[in-house]
């Protein structure tokens, strides 16, 4: 059982603040699987606190679209869809854009080494180099939760970094779907890190833009080997494909 009373108060960091962010592993990691009711009485006594602060954590936990409310059934961890992620994917693109030309006229010289230096540390590790993690690990997403951060703009960090981040790390814990791609990413990572370091913002949006394009298109195609014979792609997700081959 999680101890939310230890040094409780540490940092201005409250009870509610520790539960909000147990639970919130819970669900992303499918220790509470998607679906999955939420109970008041049961969490309380599982954590050992009072209702209070676990109310303000589920209402966090909804307002980070992790949990959803609905008439005559109550809180519920969200169900997940193959067109949702695709769907996620589209949003991610243009708003990961703009954070990357943001990034390129704001970020330090030390930030842009700090990045450098993550890239190097997910170069040794073994998943990388056997071409099997990286699309799929945090690793991936902490590269892009940073230039997100960098870009400096409050309303892009909050959709991105509050909302949409840890719903991506829901979708790729429930899929799992290792590919080709991930060396592949990598080596874009690199490119998007030199246009930013390089000060243009255009490339740095553009390179960005193509690398999670050529992601979205690399799970809808993993999403149609899964399918049943004669199963496709939604119409919406197809005609975003149109002319968005992924860059060389």
């Amino acid at each position: 059982m999680p101890d939310f009373n230890d040094q409780l108060g540490r940092e201005g960091v409250t009870l509610a603040d520790r539960v909000f962010a147990r639970l919130r592993k819970a669900i992303v990691e499918g220790e509470i699987p998607s679906g999955t009711k939420i109970s008041e009485p049961e969490l309380a006594g599982e954590y050992g606190i009072s209702r209070g602060p676990l109310r303000d954590a589920i209402g966090r936990l909804e307002a980070c679209h992790l949990v959803e409310r609905r008439p005559n059934v109550g809180a519920r961890v969200v169900s997940l869809s193959q067109e949702d992620l695709l769907e996620l994917y589209l949003l991610r693109e243009a708003l990961e854009g703009m954070a990357a030309r943001l990034a390129a006229q704001r970020m330090s010289g030390r930030d842009v080494d700090e990045l450098r230096r993550l890239l190097r540390q997910h170069q040794e590790r073994a998943e990388l180099q056997e071409g099997i993690a990286y699309f799929q690990t945090e690793g991936d997403l902490d590269f892009h939760y940073r230039i997100i951060k960098a870009s400096g703009n409050v309303r892009l960090i909050r959709l991105l970094c509050d909302d949409l981040y840890h719903l991506m790390r829901m979708y790729r814990f429930q899929f799992g779907m290792a590919s080709s791609r991930a060396l592949i990413a990598f080596r874009e990572h690199g490119h998007i890190v030199e246009a930013i370091a390089d000060r243009d913002p255009e490339m740095a949006e553009l390179i960005m833009r193509r690398h999670i394009r050529s992601s979205r298109i690399n799970v809808e195609l993993l999403f149609d080997d899964k399918a049943p014979k004669g199963a496709r792609a939604t119409p919406a997700i197809r005609a975003a494909n149109i002319g968005a081959a992924p860059p060389p």
